[in-house]
């Protein structure tokens, strides 16, 4: 998966600014494990002390997406709001209660504030995104 960005001088600061940002709405191209096609959707991210995560609203089933990246863990990041750009990434599945409960605590904190902890925890994904390579 290659990285591309828009044709600016302040390329790869931008970039770095929206991956700062607390929050952002993105999308993410997982490769189907059943089909081997690649899968687009919209999602949010958040920005936890410099760590990006990826979660989901619990509903108690599993997601293609996180499916998919338990079969290849590997995936493209699409900035899309305040600069463009697919950034290679790979997913590290977080599975770990007391790590859920850490991660999950504090995006309930930050920006769903109506979500009840403990439900989350049981139901909904969670992943760490690790960008492979940044801009050149």
């Amino acid at each position: 998966m290659e990285s591309t960005t828009t044709d600016t001088t302040d390329t790869t600061d931008s970039v770095e600014r929206a991956l700062a940002a607390r929050r952002d709405i993105v999308d993410i191209t997982t490769i189907g494990r059943q089909t081997g096609e690649a899968r687009r959707i919209e999602i949010v991210f958040h920005n936890l002390d410099g760590r990006i995560y990826i979660s989901g609203m619990p509903v108690g089933k599993r997601r293609a997406w996180l499916a998919n990246l338990e079969a290849d863990p590997r995936f493209t990041f699409h900035l899309k709001r305040t600069v463009s750009a697919d950034l290679p990434a790979r997913a590290r599945i977080i599975t770990d209660e007391v790590e859920r409960r850490t991660v999950l605590a504090e995006i309930i904190r930050t920006a769903w504030h109506d979500q009840d902890l403990e439900t989350m925890i049981r139901q909904s994904p969670l992943i760490e995104v690790m960008i492979e390579q940044q801009v050149a």
